[in-house]
C-alpha cells in the first residue's frame, strides 16, 4: 500500500468515527411558581416524563417540598456549527411560595442557571411583585434575558372564548410586564392535552432559542445573599 492509499484509508476510517460522535449542549433549567401552578407538570413536560410528581396532598399542602433536579438527554436534537448536536436537560423544581435557597441552587447547578421558567396559571388572578423583586436578588438585574414565562391550564381561555394575545393585554399589570420583558417571552400550554408528547417539544424548542440568543451563558447564583 502506498502512501498516498494509506492516507485515503485512515482519512475514511476517522471519518467513520467521527459519525457517532455528536456534540452535547447541557442547559440547567430552574422552574419558578406559586402552588398548583402547574410548575411540576412544566417540568415533566420538558424532560418529556413523568418524573415530576405532581397533584395536592391530602392536606392541601403542595407536593413539591424540596428541591429536585431531573435530568434527560435528547439525540440528535438540533444542528450546531453543522454537526448534530444532543440537547441535555437539567430541570430543577422547586418549592412553591419561596425562593430557592441559593446555596442549594448552586449546588444542584455549579455552573449557573441558564433558563429562568417562571409558571403561573392563566386562569387565575396574578400579583407576585414579590418574586421578581427575590430572583433579582439571587441572580442580579439581567435574569430577565434568561426568563420564559408560561401560562398554564390555557384550555379554560379557549372555552371563554379568549384568544392568548387579548389575554395578555387584560391580565395584571406585573405580568403584562413581565411578559413583555421576558426575554423568552410566554408561552401557553392546554392542560388538557398531553403535556410530553403533544407540548413538550415546542416548549424545548422555545428553551433551545432563547439559551442561544444568550449565547448559552449562564446566570450565576449569588450565594453570599440571605434572603
Amino acid at each position: 500500500m502506498d502512501l498516498h492509499t494509506d492516507t485515503n484509508l485512515l482519512g475514511l476510517l476517522s471519518s467513520f468515527g467521527r459519525q457517532d460522535e455528536r456534540n452535547v449542549l447541557t442547559l440547567n433549567v430552574l422552574l419558578l411558581g406559586d402552588r398548583q401552578s402547574g410548575r411540576s407538570s412544566v417540568g415533566n413536560a420538558l424532560i418529556g416524563g413523568d418524573g415530576f410528581q405532581t397533584g395536592i396532598c391530602v392536606s392541601g399542602d403542595a407536593v413539591t417540598t424540596e428541591h429536585r433536579l431531573l435530568s434527560r438527554n435528547f439525540q440528535r436534537f438540533f444542528r450546531r456549527q453543522g454537526a448534530e448536536s444532543d440537547l441535555t436537560l437539567r430541570v430543577v423544581d422547586t418549592p412553591p411560595m419561596v425562593l430557592p435557597r441559593p446555596q442549594s441552587v448552586h449546588e444542584l447547578c455549579p455552573e449557573g442557571v441558564h433558563v429562568l421558567v417562571l409558571v403561573a396559571r392563566a386562569d387565575l388572578p396574578h400579583d407576585n411583585t414579590h418574586l421578581e423583586e427575590q430572583v433579582e436578588t439571587l441572580f442580579g438585574t439581567g435574569w430577565r434575558r434568561h426568563a420564559l414565562v408560561v401560562l398554564t391550564h390555557a384550555d379554560h381561555l379557549e372555552e371563554a372564548g379568549l384568544h392568548p394575545s387579548d389575554y395578555l393585554t387584560q391580565t395584571s399589570d406585573w405580568l403584562r410586564a413581565l411578559a413583555e420583558e421576558a426575554g423568552g417571552g410566554v408561552s401557553f400550554l392546554d392542560n388538557s392535552r398531553d403535556w410530553p408528547s403533544i407540548r413538550g417539544r415546542p416548549l424545548r424548542d422555545r428553551l433551545l432559542r432563547l439559551s442561544a440568543g444568550n449565547h448559552h451563558r449562564a446566570l450565576t447564583v449569588r450565594t453570599e445573599v440571605s434572603l
